[in-house]
Protein backbone atom coordinates (compact mmCIF):
# COMPACT_ATOMS: atom_id res chain seq x y z
CA UNK A 1 0.00 0.00 0.00
CA UNK A 2 1.47 3.55 -0.88
CA UNK A 3 2.47 5.91 1.90
CA UNK A 4 0.33 8.46 2.44
CA UNK A 5 0.96 11.75 1.41
CA UNK A 6 2.62 14.31 3.39
CA UNK A 7 0.71 17.56 2.13
CA UNK A 8 -2.62 16.27 3.38
CA UNK A 9 -1.55 15.68 7.02
CA UNK A 10 0.21 18.76 7.60
CA UNK A 11 -0.41 19.93 11.25
CA UNK A 12 -2.24 22.53 12.26
CA UNK A 13 -0.02 24.50 14.99
CA UNK A 14 -2.00 25.40 17.93
CA UNK A 15 -1.73 28.26 19.84
CA UNK A 16 -0.37 26.23 23.06
CA UNK A 17 0.63 23.21 24.18
CA UNK A 18 -0.83 22.99 27.52
CA UNK A 19 1.90 21.27 30.24
CA UNK A 20 0.32 18.53 31.51
CA UNK A 21 -0.23 17.53 35.09
CA UNK A 22 1.92 15.16 36.31
CA UNK A 23 0.66 12.54 39.16
CA UNK A 24 1.53 9.38 38.52
CA UNK A 25 0.11 6.18 39.77
CA UNK A 26 1.16 4.19 42.98
CA UNK A 27 1.30 0.69 43.35
CA UNK A 28 3.77 -1.86 43.60
CA UNK A 29 6.10 -3.21 40.48
CA UNK A 30 4.62 -5.50 37.67
CA UNK A 31 7.53 -7.68 36.97
CA UNK A 32 7.37 -10.11 34.09
CA UNK A 33 10.40 -11.53 33.86
CA UNK A 34 13.35 -11.45 35.53
CA UNK A 35 16.60 -13.00 35.60
CA UNK A 36 20.95 -11.95 36.26
CA UNK A 37 20.69 -9.91 33.12
CA UNK A 38 17.58 -8.25 32.41
CA UNK A 39 14.08 -6.79 34.01
CA UNK A 40 11.29 -6.95 32.15
CA UNK A 41 8.31 -4.80 34.19
CA UNK A 42 5.02 -3.84 33.15
CA UNK A 43 4.80 0.00 32.60
CA UNK A 44 1.38 1.49 33.78
CA UNK A 45 0.08 4.55 31.68
CA UNK A 46 1.15 8.15 33.18
CA UNK A 47 4.39 6.84 34.80
CA UNK A 48 7.72 8.35 33.01
CA UNK A 49 10.34 6.13 32.33
CA UNK A 50 13.08 7.82 33.29
CA UNK A 51 13.11 11.34 35.46
CA UNK A 52 12.01 14.45 33.81
CA UNK A 53 13.59 17.91 34.29
CA UNK A 54 11.40 19.30 36.33
CA UNK A 55 11.98 18.83 40.03
CA UNK A 56 7.95 17.24 40.57
CA UNK A 57 8.90 14.45 37.97
CA UNK A 58 10.93 12.83 39.49
CA UNK A 59 9.20 9.84 40.29
CA UNK A 60 9.72 7.84 37.88
CA UNK A 61 9.92 3.77 36.66
CA UNK A 62 13.32 3.47 36.38
CA UNK A 63 13.70 5.16 40.26
CA UNK A 64 11.21 3.17 41.72
CA UNK A 65 13.12 -0.55 39.95
CA UNK A 66 16.38 0.99 41.45
CA UNK A 67 14.82 1.05 44.59
CA UNK A 68 14.13 -2.57 44.67
CA UNK A 69 16.80 -3.63 42.03
CA UNK A 70 19.64 -1.81 42.64
CA UNK A 71 21.52 -2.56 39.52
CA UNK A 72 18.77 -1.81 37.01
CA UNK A 73 19.97 0.01 34.31
CA UNK A 74 17.98 1.78 31.31
CA UNK A 75 17.54 0.36 27.90
CA UNK A 76 14.57 2.09 26.24
CA UNK A 77 11.67 3.99 27.08
CA UNK A 78 8.12 4.59 26.82
CA UNK A 79 6.19 7.32 26.40
CA UNK A 80 4.66 8.70 29.92
CA UNK A 81 1.23 8.02 29.06
CA UNK A 82 1.92 4.62 27.14
CA UNK A 83 1.04 1.65 29.34
CA UNK A 84 3.39 -2.06 28.27
CA UNK A 85 6.43 -4.09 28.23
CA UNK A 86 9.40 -2.38 29.00
CA UNK A 87 12.93 -3.65 29.05
CA UNK A 88 15.51 -3.21 31.47
CA UNK A 89 19.32 -4.67 31.94
CA UNK A 90 21.43 -5.42 35.07
CA UNK A 91 24.77 -5.31 34.01
CA UNK A 92 26.71 -2.71 31.73
CA UNK A 93 27.54 -5.30 28.99
CA UNK A 94 24.18 -6.41 28.99
CA UNK A 95 22.53 -3.08 28.88
CA UNK A 96 24.93 -2.42 25.84
CA UNK A 97 23.99 -5.40 23.67
CA UNK A 98 20.32 -4.83 24.30
CA UNK A 99 20.97 -1.55 23.25
CA UNK A 100 22.07 -3.00 19.56
CA UNK A 101 19.26 -4.64 19.28
CA UNK A 102 17.05 -1.80 19.24
CA UNK A 103 19.76 0.65 17.25
CA UNK A 104 20.12 -2.55 14.72
CA UNK A 105 16.22 -3.21 14.67
CA UNK A 106 16.83 -6.88 15.81
CA UNK A 107 14.02 -5.88 18.71
CA UNK A 108 10.64 -6.74 17.48
CA UNK A 109 7.64 -4.51 18.78
CA UNK A 110 3.70 -4.40 18.86
CA UNK A 111 1.45 -1.51 20.24
CA UNK A 112 -2.15 -1.71 20.42
CA UNK A 113 -4.13 1.25 19.95
CA UNK A 114 -7.42 2.55 19.89
CA UNK A 115 -7.91 5.25 16.73
CA UNK A 116 -10.52 7.83 16.29
CA UNK A 117 -12.85 7.49 13.20
CA UNK A 118 -12.97 4.50 11.00
CA UNK A 119 -9.98 3.43 9.08
CA UNK A 120 -11.71 1.19 6.40
CA UNK A 121 -8.73 -1.01 5.05
CA UNK A 122 -7.68 -3.80 6.82
CA UNK A 123 -4.09 -3.04 6.96
CA UNK A 124 -1.14 -0.66 5.66
CA UNK A 125 2.32 1.52 6.37
CA UNK A 126 3.30 4.44 6.84
CA UNK A 127 6.24 5.52 5.93
CA UNK A 128 7.01 9.23 6.19
CA UNK A 129 9.90 11.06 7.87
CA UNK A 130 9.26 12.45 11.48
CA UNK A 131 11.11 15.74 12.89
CA UNK A 132 10.30 17.87 15.86
CA UNK A 133 8.24 20.67 15.84
CA UNK A 134 10.65 23.14 17.42
CA UNK A 135 8.19 26.14 17.91
CA UNK A 136 6.00 23.80 19.88
CA UNK A 137 7.86 21.17 21.28
CA UNK A 138 7.79 18.34 22.41
CA UNK A 139 4.92 17.97 19.61
CA UNK A 140 6.52 16.15 16.48
CA UNK A 141 5.71 16.41 12.90
CA UNK A 142 5.96 14.73 9.25
CA UNK A 143 8.84 16.65 7.94
CA UNK A 144 9.91 15.57 4.09
CA UNK A 145 12.99 17.97 4.23
CA UNK A 146 14.31 17.80 7.37
CA UNK A 147 12.86 14.74 9.40
CA UNK A 148 14.28 11.15 9.89
CA UNK A 149 13.39 8.24 8.45
CA UNK A 150 10.34 6.19 10.19
CA UNK A 151 8.32 3.24 8.65
CA UNK A 152 4.94 1.89 10.68
CA UNK A 153 3.21 -1.05 9.90
CA UNK A 154 -0.56 -0.99 11.11
CA UNK A 155 -3.60 -3.99 10.85
CA UNK A 156 -6.87 -3.37 11.50
CA UNK A 157 -8.80 -5.68 14.82
CA UNK A 158 -11.99 -4.32 14.85
CA UNK A 159 -14.16 -1.58 14.41
CA UNK A 160 -16.98 -0.25 16.66
CA UNK A 161 -18.81 2.48 16.63
CA UNK A 162 -16.51 5.76 15.24
CA UNK A 163 -13.32 4.43 16.15
CA UNK A 164 -10.95 1.65 15.11
CA UNK A 165 -8.60 -1.05 17.58
CA UNK A 166 -5.11 -1.65 15.81
CA UNK A 167 -2.25 -3.51 16.46
CA UNK A 168 0.99 -1.32 15.71
CA UNK A 169 4.76 -2.87 14.35
CA UNK A 170 7.23 0.27 14.30
CA UNK A 171 10.60 -0.74 12.33
CA UNK A 172 11.78 2.49 13.52
CA UNK A 173 11.71 4.19 16.92
CA UNK A 174 11.46 8.42 16.46
CA UNK A 175 9.56 9.97 19.25
CA UNK A 176 6.05 10.16 18.72
CA UNK A 177 6.43 8.21 15.88
CA UNK A 178 2.73 5.88 16.11
CA UNK A 179 1.17 9.15 17.10
CA UNK A 180 2.62 11.20 14.56
CA UNK A 181 1.81 8.66 12.10
CA UNK A 182 -1.81 7.57 13.17
CA UNK A 183 -2.97 11.32 12.91
CA UNK A 184 -1.05 11.23 9.19
CA UNK A 185 -3.61 9.03 8.26
CA UNK A 186 -6.33 10.76 9.68
CA UNK A 187 -6.98 8.70 12.68
CA UNK A 188 -5.06 10.14 15.15
CA UNK A 189 -4.71 7.76 18.95
CA UNK A 190 -8.01 8.61 21.34
CA UNK A 191 -6.90 10.43 24.57
CA UNK A 192 -3.85 12.12 23.38
CA UNK A 193 -3.14 15.20 25.06
CA UNK A 194 -1.11 16.83 22.01
CA UNK A 195 -2.12 15.20 18.79
CA UNK A 196 -5.86 15.06 19.89
CA UNK A 197 -6.86 16.64 23.13
CA UNK A 198 -10.81 17.17 21.79
CA UNK A 199 -10.51 13.54 22.41
CA UNK A 200 -8.90 13.62 26.34
CA UNK A 201 -11.57 13.93 28.26
CA UNK A 202 -13.65 11.05 27.06
CA UNK A 203 -10.88 8.75 27.25
CA UNK A 204 -8.30 9.68 30.40
CA UNK A 205 -5.37 8.71 28.98
CA UNK A 206 -3.75 7.78 25.65
CA UNK A 207 -5.14 4.45 23.99
CA UNK A 208 -1.61 3.15 22.86
CA UNK A 209 -0.01 0.01 24.84
CA UNK A 210 2.88 -1.50 24.36
CA UNK A 211 1.49 -5.29 23.72
CA UNK A 212 4.90 -7.19 22.83
CA UNK A 213 8.69 -7.02 22.65
CA UNK A 214 10.98 -9.80 21.31
CA UNK A 215 15.18 -9.71 21.28
CA UNK A 216 18.04 -11.74 22.02
CA UNK A 217 18.61 -12.39 25.75
CA UNK A 218 21.94 -10.93 26.20
CA UNK A 219 23.45 -13.79 27.70
CA UNK A 220 21.85 -16.91 26.10
CA UNK A 221 21.44 -15.56 22.56
CA UNK A 222 18.14 -17.03 22.12
CA UNK A 223 15.05 -14.91 21.42
CA UNK A 224 12.93 -14.18 24.11
CA UNK A 225 9.31 -12.39 23.51
CA UNK A 226 7.04 -10.88 26.27
CA UNK A 227 4.05 -10.52 26.53
CA UNK A 228 1.27 -8.08 28.16
CA UNK A 229 -2.74 -7.56 27.03
CA UNK A 230 -3.76 -3.79 26.31
CA UNK A 231 -5.92 -2.74 29.59
CA UNK A 232 -8.57 -1.39 27.03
Amino acid sequence: MPACCPKATRLHKPSLIPDFAYDPPTGPLSILHEDDAIIVLYKPAGLLTVPGKLANRQDCLISRLQAARWDALTVHRLDCDTSGVIIFARTKQAQGFLGQEFEQRRAEKTYIARLKGRLETDNGTVDLPIGSDWDYRPRQKVDPEHGRPAVTDWQVLDRAGDETRVRLTPHTGRSHQLRVHMLALGHPILGDQIYAPETRADHGRLMLHAESLSLHHPTTGKRVSFFAPAPF
